[in-house]
């Protein structure tokens, strides 16, 4: 049974809830472990443009702080998109993560973007589990000495929720990673939308697709699934099939997520922040209503434990009226009102089984 430790969000005149965080920081004492010139990646969800509920810079900077305290060198990181937009490779990507506040300035690190700007710069980790011999993990993350992992606790449609196995696993996997968490399959080309511009030819490093009469094919024997097609396509024509089951699904995503743990050898730290949460993944530039009440900020050196722990926490508060759990009750699952075909007993399942952590915990509070 894992540690896991709770901060309210109730805050006031003897304390923010930053002042809070601070406190929390200090109980987990992750510094302590660090050791001059260490390499500390800090990974985190830069948001989307336009996107308002994704972790705040203002939560990121008291890690940072304590980093270099320890003379530890920090940098804030995520890695590439599969699907096309603004954080589909590195340029862009870190003109997002500025434009959402995380600079050098506010937060006191700069932002390095993990798999490169193509996508490239990866690291294979073999993990030996049912689904994956080997993984892809983004290069600057893997080859970092230490990781933080800030996670905004909230809903996804394939796997229940997103907290702290997510985000390291679907985070900081390559374009092929991310594909193959995704779906089965490789990726097509809609014809209807090709105008064969042969744009995505260039892109296509084992020369998989050919331009036909009608439009652009993607020669399935040949692909890698590095999702390259998709990032450059101008006219969104190269998709991914949704057809995956979503229990194997959750079972990737835990398998996945040692290949980022089982490198860093207990240098690895969780903080779930149960604030903004909302039934959508912060990769959509909106946001509904929360499902429940901001909560608080949980920490562990357990990924799973922190999730268990953050899912019971979310499922036990009342439902916000004008959120979709709104007809849920206090005990009800707060993320199935919006997608009543996820579970995510899979992923703890696996996750406990190929030993990524424990699902039983023990929370203590924080005064």
């Amino acid at each position: 049974m894992s540690d896991v430790y709770f901060i309210s969000r109730r805050s006031g005149p003897e304390g923010s809830l930053i002042d809070n965080l601070r406190k929390l920081i200090h109980k987990i004492n992750f510094v302590s472990e660090l050791r001059e010139r260490d390499t500390v990646a800090v990974k985190l969800h830069f948001g989307e443009p336009e996107l308002t509920t994704h972790l705040r810079p203002a939560f990121v900077r008291p890690f940072i702080e304590e980093i270099k305290k320890a003379k530890a060198l920090p940098f804030l990181t995520d890695a590439s998109t599969i699907y096309s937009g603004p954080r589909s490779e590195g340029v862009s990507h870190a003109e997002v993560a500025q434009m959402n506040g995380f600079t050098v300035y506010s937060t006191g690190a700069p932002v390095f973007i993990a798999d490169g700007i193509d996508g490239g710069n990866f690291e294979e980790v073999e993990v030996g589990t049912p689904h994956y011999k080997k993984v892809q993990v983004a290069g600057e993350a893997h080859r970092a000495k230490a990781m933080v992992v800030l996670s905004h606790f909230k809903g996804h449609e394939m796997f229940g929720f997103g907290g702290a196995v997510k985000n390291i696993a679907m985070g900081l996997a390559t374009k092929q990673g991310k594909l193959s968490l995704h779906s089965n399959v490789n990726p097509y080309i809609k014809h209807k939308l090709c105008t064969r511009c042969g744009r995505c030819l260039n892109w296509c490093a084992p020369g998989a697709i050919e331009i036909r009469e009608k439009s652009a094919v993607i020669v399935g024997s040949r692909c890698s699934g590095c999702g390259h097609c998709i990032m450059v396509c101008p006219r969104k024509a190269a998709k991914i099939k949704w057809d995956m089951d979503f229990s194997e699904a959750q079972e990737k995503i835990a398998e996945y997520a040692l290949g980022i743990v089982k490198p860093k050898k207990g240098k690895i730290w969780f903080f779930n922040f149960l604030l903004d949460i909302t039934p959508e993944c912060d990769c959509y530039t909106f946001s509904d209503s929360p499902l429940v009440h901001d909560i608080g900020i949980l920490a562990s050196r357990d990924p799973v434990s922190i999730d268990s722990a953050s899912y019971e926490l979310v499922n036990q508060a009342r439902p916000n009226p004008e959120s979709k759990a709104s007809g849920a009750a206090p005990g009800d699952d707060k993320f199935a009102a919006g997608y009543p075909r996820t579970n995510p007993e899979p992923m703890f399942k696996t996750a406990v089984s190929i030993g990524l952590g424990e699902k039983k915990y023990n929370l203590i509070k924080i005064d």
